[in-house]
């Protein structure tokens, strides 16, 4: 079971993005820059991130051969970085933390990236993932079935932008869960 002590105890060994992703190989690595120097926020995204009053613990079982993971965390990495310390991103490795990952499957499966989004107790909130509803529809226009993008495989820039409105979505979801929460709201007194 996923408790809020399980949840603390899983985070405080994740990494942060750039320690994560320097854990993989010189050629992955390579994959994630390039693709991290693509995402861009919009300044009204950057704006509505930056207002964030609550805090979120966003806990990403991931990998860094994985081509879904080098295309959706990066923009992770960006929401974090502009929520002016509001959301604390930190990755974990699906393989090497099946203890975890093995309670988050997906349509049967062991997929990744898959986001949990916790509270500033570790309360579970949200689970995103393994891609977005942006993502999943330029998937299907290109492939029906079971493949995966390579990790370098071209991502358009439209694309990109509906998948970090997406992502950016579900942060300001859980970002309100929070600020609309008895329990916080009274610890917070607002």
């Amino acid at each position: 079971m996923l408790t809020p002590d399980t949840l603390r105890a899983k985070f405080a060994v994740a990494l942060p993005y750039t320690p994560y992703v320097a854990s993989g190989k010189p050629g992955e690595q390579a994959h994630w820059a390039a693709f991290h120097a693509r995402v861009k926020l919009t300044e009204a995204q950057g704006d509505l991130l930056s207002s964030f009053t609550r805090h979120i613990h966003a806990l990403c079982i991931s990998g860094t051969w994985c081509g879904d993971c080098v295309q959706q965390c990066p923009f992770l990495d960006h929401i974090a970085r502009t929520s002016a310390g509001k959301i604390d991103l930190r990755f974990v490795d699906r393989d090497l933390h099946a203890d975890l990952s093995s309670h988050l499957t997906i349509c049967g499966g062991g997929r990744v990236p898959v986001v949990m989004l916790l509270n500033e107790d570790f309360d579970f909130c949200a689970l995103a993932g393994d891609r977005t509803l942006t993502r999943y529809r330029a998937l299907a226009d290109r492939m029906l079935g079971p493949a995966c993008p390579l990790p370098g495989a071209p991502v358009p820039e439209n694309e990109m932008a509906a998948t970090m409105q997406d992502w950016v979505d579900e942060f300001e979801r859980v970002h309100l869960m929070l600020r609309l929460s008895s329990k916080l709201r009274t610890r917070h007194g607002d």
